[in-house]
């Protein structure tokens, strides 16, 4: 698909994956609209790529429609959505001491996490179904979510991260099954240790440390090359239905 001129959505676009895939739907002409509940960082990074941003709670139904109303109004109907948008806080079973997790806290990830990338994802193929097809195909649009090596290979002290990101693997082929006859695609992207706000915030060691477990090359990913990821599936119409690996080769240890 050739993204000149058509509108693109990147929810959780202020930071990390989310920023450097906004950075190259606007590169390739594309009008991106930032979907992130960080308004400072989220208009900051629309500016820099001329594009817009409108603050929104992926967990919320009545936030993302309205997002989307505003995005089609200003870019049209969005035919490439990218859903970075999520959390991994850590947090074991059975504490230190000994009482379970809080169900609150294991909801909360998977409602941002799974919960809030269907809600895009459902929203979007909805309001593009019936659209124009582009090109000889007769695709109309495209959507990629993030899943993490976690979604395989959860480490103790994962169990909602881990849970959340299995079911966005999970969600991929159904959706793009269904949504063939519309002609959209559905993808997902696995990444394993990238740099982000998150690991920015980890101590020099921990971050040295977890480096090391990355066969080749063995560093933490880089944002852009997610965003080249990407850019490689929505310029290939035959990538449909399945989870991608960007992981430099890791498989996660148990802890």
């Amino acid at each position: 698909m050739d993204v000149q001129g058509l509108g693109a959505i990147v929810t959780g676009g202020a930071s990390g994956l989310g920023a450097a895939t906004a950075e190259m739907l606007a590169r390739l002409g594309a009008r991106v609209t930032i979907f992130d509940l960080n308004t400072e960082l989220g208009t900051a990074k629309s500016d820099e790529i001329g594009g817009h941003f409108v603050k929104v709670d992926v967990v919320d139904e009545a936030s993302v429609t309205a997002a989307l109303d505003e995005a089609e109004g200003r870019h049209g109907k969005a035919r490439v959505a990218v859903n970075c948008a999520g959390i991994a806080t850590p947090a074991k079973i059975i504490g230190r001491d000994g009482s379970p997790l809080p169900l609150a806290d294991f909801v909360r990830i998977i409602n941002i996490n799974l919960i809030g990338t269907f809600n895009v994802l459902s929203k979007v193929a909805a309001r593009i179904h019936d659209a124009e097809a582009l090109g000889e195909d007769g695709e109309r649009g495209v959507i990629i979510n993030t899943a993490s090596v976690a979604a395989y290979e959860a480490q103790i002290g994962q169990p909602g991260y881990g849970a959340s990101k299995a079911g966005v693997v999970g969600l991929t082929l159904p959706a793009a099954r269904e949504f063939a006859r519309y002609g959209i695609r559905v993808m997902t992207i696995a990444p394993g240790i990238f740099w982000t706000p998150l690991m920015a915030a980890l101590p020099q060691e921990a971050q040295d440390s977890l480096s090391k477990q990355i066969p080749f090359p063995s560093r933490m990913g880089r944002p852009e090359e997610y965003a080249k990821l990407a850019e490689a599936i929505i310029g290939n119409p035959m990538l449909n239905g399945e989870t991608i690996r960007l992981d430099g080769a890791i498989r996660m240890a148990p802890r």
